[in-house]
C-alpha cells in the first residue's frame, strides 16, 4: 500500500532522513522504532507533504504523492493522528470529530460517529464538553477518532502512548489492533514504547539519526538481542 524509497528531508540545512526506504502492506500494522530526534516524526509528517522530500518516492497504492498537497493527499485515503494530539482544544469533542470528517461523504457522518463512540464510549459521554479540558488519555482518543471521521484505508500514529497512563496505554493499543483486524485499515505506527508497539506489529523498523537501522517481523525485533538492548531492557 505505501512504498517509500530512497527518501531524504530537510530542516534547513540539516538533514533529517538520509535515504530512508519503509513499505507498509495493505492490511498490516507496521510500527517504526527509535529515540528520541531519530526522524520518525519527520517521516510521517514528509508522507503528508509538510515538509516535502527533498529527494526520493512515495508511492500510494501505485501512486506518485512525493510532491502532492497534503489535502490532497488526505483524500486519497490518509490521516493522521499527529505527537502531542494536536487536537483544537476551544473546541466541543463533536466539533473535533466534525472536523475530523470534512473530506468524506456527509451521508456517512451519522454511521461514522456512532462507530467512534462505539471505539471510544468515553468521547460520547463527553461530546458536548471542550476538548482542551479533558484528561490526556480522552484526548488521544479525540486525536484518533478525528482522524478515522475520514474513512482513511491508511491510518499514521505517531505516538499514541506518549505521556498516558498504562492502563489507557493498554487501551489504546487494543483500539488500533481492532481498529486494523475489524474494520481493514492499515496501520502505521511511531511508538517509543517499543514493547507494546513490536507486539501488536506485523513488521517493524528501527531508525537511528534519519536512517533505517534493522527490520523484521515485530516478533523477530522484540527477539533481537540489539534491540532489546537498546530499547526494550529496564523495563516495558
Amino acid at each position: 500500500m505505501l512504498e517509500i524509497s530512497g527518501l531524504h528531508t530537510f530542516y534547513g540545512r540539516i538533514e533529517a532522513l538520509k535515504g530512508v526506504d519503509v513499505t507498509v502492506p495493505k492490511g498490516e500494522i507496521v510500527t517504526l522504532i527509535g529515540a528520541n530526534g531519530a526522524g520518525k516524526s519527520t517521516l510521517l509528517m514528509t508522507i503528508c507533504g509538510r515538509p516535502r522530500a527533498t529527494a526520493g518516492t512515495i508511492l500510494y497504492e501505485g501512486q506518485d504523492i512525493t510532491h502532492m498537497e497534503t489535502f490532497n493527499i488526505v483524500r486519497l485515503g490518509i490521516a493522521q493522528s499527529p505527537e502531542g494530539r494536536r487536537i483544537f482544544s476551544r473546541m466541543t469533542v463533536l466539533e473535533n470529530l466534525q472536523m475530523g470528517a470534512t473530506t468524506g461523504n456527509p451521508e456517512n457522518f451519522d454511521t461514522d460517529l456512532e462507530r467512534i463512540f462505539t471505539l471510544f464510549p468515553r468521547l460520547k459521554q463527553r461530546q458536548t464538553q471542550r476538548s482542551g479540558t479533558m484528561s490526556g488519555g480522552e484526548q488521544q482518543m479525540l486525536a484518533i477518532g478525528r482522524a478515522l471521521m475520514s474513512r482513511p484505508r491508511l491510518l499514521l500514529l505517531d505516538e499514541p502512548s506518549l505521556g498516558l497512563a498504562p492502563l489507557v496505554v493498554k487501551q489504546i493499543f487494543e483500539v488500533i489492533k481492532e481498529i486494523n483486524e475489524q474494520q481493514g485499515v492499515t496501520v502505521f505506527l511511531v511508538e517509543q514504547n517499543a514493547y507494546h508497539a513490536l507486539k501488536l506489529a506485523h513488521r517493524g523498523y528501527v531508525m537511528k539519526t534519519g536512517e533505517i537501522t534493522m527490520s523484521g517481523t515485530g516478533r523477530e525485533l522484540l527477539a533481537n538481542p540489539d534491540v532489546r538492548a537498546a530499547y526494550l531492557e529496564g523495563g516495558h
